[in-house]
């Protein structure tokens, strides 16, 4: 988390372009960019595409990974405890019935 937060601290984007005083980022803007990053990756998924800057690397995993990256940063910006949310989560996912292969074939989850 970190990491991510260093590269944009670095890259500007927790100053005000014109005063380069401190700025607090706006939290919906930031929650649309994460979007974004998705949307980019159902593009990249529909129309089978690879990265355009690691083209080595599926446009998918890469959106992904932005995506994460910016959960990282806004995360970590806001003191939050991701990484200890996500085991404790997972912990609890695990117990719940509507996550079991029974509750699944039974449709639960369908939209």
């Amino acid at each position: 988390m970190g990491l991510a937060h260093t590269t944009a601290e670095n890259a500007g984007w927790y100053r005000n372009p014109e005063t380069g005083e401190p700025v607090k980022r706006n939290f919906g803007e930031v929650v649309a960019l994460m979007h974004s990053e998705l949307s980019e990756a159902l593009e990249a998924d529909r129309k089978n595409l690879m990265d355009d800057k690691l083209p080595h690397r599926s446009g998918i995993e890469v959106e992904f990974a932005d995506c994460i990256i910016r959960i990282f940063d806004t995360a970590q910006a806001l003191g939050l405890d991701l990484p200890g949310a996500i085991i404790e989560k997972n912990r609890f996912n695990q117990q719940r019935a509507d996550h079991k292969l029974e509750a699944r074939a039974a449709g639960g989850k369908r939209y």
